[in-house]
């Protein structure tokens, strides 16, 4: 693993880091007839040590101690909710700076820029689009000033700073944005050619699954050889059944089924549902029927398997009407349903059918109607 700025953490070896850094910054001397492309060097230039000098310590003051502090305990949350969430155990240290590897000469994963100078770093090994891939509560988790590194690459004709969202740790949000994102992707590639840095907030999930997902749609590797590919080159935990999903999806035209579900009763004020396709961070409500005396949430959804609990006036339930899932290691119960084509000779079906073979791989006409798809569609989906 490459790593871009690594800041020691002992107080002599910050300081000595920060000569660096800002001796590094050339000034810039301009004259009463400087040309709009000098100004635009100059500009840039500015604002980088403008950002360099709020980002980068200058002592080891109480407040520096502080901020340092504060970073490592907020990658200590990070990566303990990364490891629960992932199911395997990961790290990422924020507070060591930006750090990436190549998966191909074309393709580097990595975690999140956090400064305009991380733009520069990635220009000089040849970078020509950044495509971030964190939400804005992701950005201000970490402090990261979004505005500022893209104003910064606006400065520059020879990179080009891209944004897709997807939500972290989520897989199902993953499969539904994938074909959007790759798409994306896709076009700024043909548009900028060069190096591509792909990154979400670790470059340990959303990044890498972008990056597969990428190879195996577009560049014509079959899904195993990209995936034995990756994890040689960066030691990372991608959702796999996120992409074959995100696979069928486009290959049966994003096709969804509508699903009912129920809670019975009229002694509660509020029926809520957690997981199923919106991610356990959030809850839908549920329309209380007088005629039926129930409380209904009618969703469309695509086939696949989902998991979801109630929430009746506060209190997390499963509907014992309704299909359970086995206790988990932490003895957790939730109600899952699933969803398929009830029509086993369907294209649907035998797709399905396919995608659960370690050695799945797409047809010459799949990878057709792939691309097809991720050429036209449309940038604001």
């Amino acid at each position: 693993m490459n790593c871009l700025q690594n800041l020691p953490r002992s107080s002599s070896l910050l300081s000595s880091q920060s000569f660096r850094i800002q001796s590094a910054i050339q000034p810039c001397f301009v004259n009463m007839t400087t040309n709009h492309y000098d100004k635009r060097l100059m500009n840039a230039t500015d604002l980088r040590r403008n950002c360099l000098v709020m980002a980068t310590p200058s002592s080891t003051s109480s407040i520096d101690m502080e901020g340092a502090k504060e970073s490592e305990e907020k990658s200590d949350v990070y990566s303990t909710n990364m490891t629960e969430a992932m199911g395997a155990v990961l790290t990422y240290r924020h507070e060591l700076g930006m750090n990436y590897d190549f998966i191909t000469p074309d393709i580097i994963v990595g975690s999140c820029l956090q400064t305009p100078a991380d733009v520069d770093k990635l220009r000089s090994i040849g970078v020509k689009t950044i495509y971030c891939l964190q939400q804005d509560s992701d950005l201000e988790y970490f402090s990261v000033d979004i505005g500022a590194i893209r104003e910064y690459a606006s400065m520059f004709s020879d990179i080009q700073h891209l944004r897709a969202e997807i939500r972290d740790f989520d897989a199902f949000d993953m499969r539904l944005r994938l074909p959007y994102v790759v798409s994306k992707l896709h076009k700024a590639i043909n548009r900028n050619g060069g190096i591509t840095y792909i990154h979400c907030t670790a470059g340990l999930g959303r990044a890498p699954a972008t990056a597969l997902a990428y190879m195996f749609w577009v560049q014509g590797y079959r899904l195993k050889d990209a995936v034995t590919l990756l994890l040689s080159k960066r030691p990372c935990f991608p959702k796999v059944d996120a992409i074959k999903s995100a696979t069928a999806d486009i290959l049966t035209g994003l096709k969804k089924k509508p699903v009912t579900l129920t809670w019975k009763g009229n002694e509660c004020s509020t029926v809520e549902i957690s997981g199923l396709d919106i991610g356990w961070g959030q809850r839908i409500p549920l329309k209380y029927d007088e005629k039926q005396g129930s409380w209904n949430l009618h969703r469309d959804l695509p086939e696949g398997r989902y998991e979801y609990k109630y929430i009746v006036d506060g209190e997390w339930v499963t509907n014992e009407y309704e299909l359970v899932t086995p206790a988990n290691k932490d003895g957790q119960i939730n109600n899952y349903i699933q969803v398929s084509d009830n029509d086993p000779e369907s294209v649907s079906s035998a797709l399905w059918e396919r995608l659960g073979a370690d050695d799945f791989d797409l047809t010459t006409n799949e990878r057709e109607m792939i691309r097809q798809f991720l050429d036209d569609c449309p940038d604001d989906e």
